[in-house]
């Protein structure tokens, strides 16, 4: 039971990481992302590939968050010449080009197998004491990024975020670059999915093209409309029921004896649940995000 709830909260944590990431750019800035878990991907092959290289393990966040930045600025110019829905489709169609990349490049990826022995970061810990070291990280991680989070939102560029998401043309008359605030907060989201990535990869001690899939978008964009779109507190709560439901549903299958079949079916319809009765009832999440009235 220690180390399920061990796994739960580390779990928890990095798909909160990620979540948060997507938030600045749908919650601040309301772009249209359906490819996001491609920054999470990238992060996560980044390690996989430089203890594949036999390169120095500790490099491989750094260069994890480093591909995902460019990787984000390459998708943020794709929105340069396309509309906010086209764009929105551009990103589901980079992140499976992505995907099959990585399927069919073995010698670089692992292909379909994935990239497995990917050490840990605590592994010289003895168990169960590495795994608690690593939820720890993570959460420390979790409250890092989730402060700078509401700072970004309550700040400049913030504000200039969300004045873009409502107002574009007074945007503009202000003086501000719509594109390079795209760019920008696409980049900034992108920098905390990879790493996001890069720590599931050391988790698991695995990188794989399951990762990559456009369900786990989904997950994220459930997490973050349940909970609360645009607000950080919002986010972190989405992710603790989404992550509950997760939890909860492999005791209903020993207590009703079910296949493992049903249990995946009955996770994704509660889940489905949770966000259609959102949506019908509080369309603006449990925790709505709080705009100040103009004077």
């Amino acid at each position: 039971m220690f180390d399920f709830i061990i796994s739960v909260v580390t779990i928890g944590g990095i798909y909160a990481i990620m979540t948060l990431g997507l938030n600045i750019q749908a919650g601040y800035s309301g772009l249209l992302n359906f490819g996001h878990i491609a920054f999470a991907g990238v992060g996560a092959y980044a390690v996989g590939i430089t203890h594949l290289q036999g390169w120095p393990i500790a490099l491989g966040l750094p260069l994890g968050v480093a591909a995902g930045v460019l990787l984000g600025w390459f998708v943020a110019r794709l929105g340069k010449r396309l509309a906010a829905d086209y764009w929105a489709i551009a990103t589901l169609a980079v992140a499976e080009i992505l995907r099959m990349i990585a399927v069919n490049e073995d010698w670089l990826t692992g292909g379909a197998n994935g990239i497995t022995m990917i050490p840990g970061i605590f592994e010289t810990l003895a168990r169960p004491w590495n795994a608690v070291a690593f939820m720890a990280l993570i959460v420390g991680v979790v409250v890092l990024v989730a402060f700078f989070s509401a700072r970004l939102g309550n700040g400049r560029f913030g504000r200039a975020l969300r004045l873009m998401r409502e107002q574009p043309a007074l945007a503009t008359c202000l003086g501000y670059n719509l594109q390079s605030l795209r760019t920008r907060a696409v980049m900034s989201s992108a920098a905390v999915t990879a790493l996001a990535g890069g720590l599931y990869a050391h988790y698991f001690n695995y990188a794989g093209t399951e990762f990559m899939l456009a369900a786990e978008t989904f997950v994220l964009w459930t997490m973050l409309m349940i909970g609360g779109i645009g607000r950080t507190a919002g986010v972190l709560l989405g992710v603790v029921l989404v992550q509950a439901v997760y939890a909860t549903v492999p005791f209903v299958k020993d207590m009703l004896n079910f296949s493992s079949d049903m249990a995946g079916a009955l996770r994704m319809g509660m889940i489905g649940l949770i966000l259609l009765v959102c949506l019908m009832w509080r369309r603006e999440g449990l925790l709505p995000e709080k705009l100040r009235e103009p004077a």
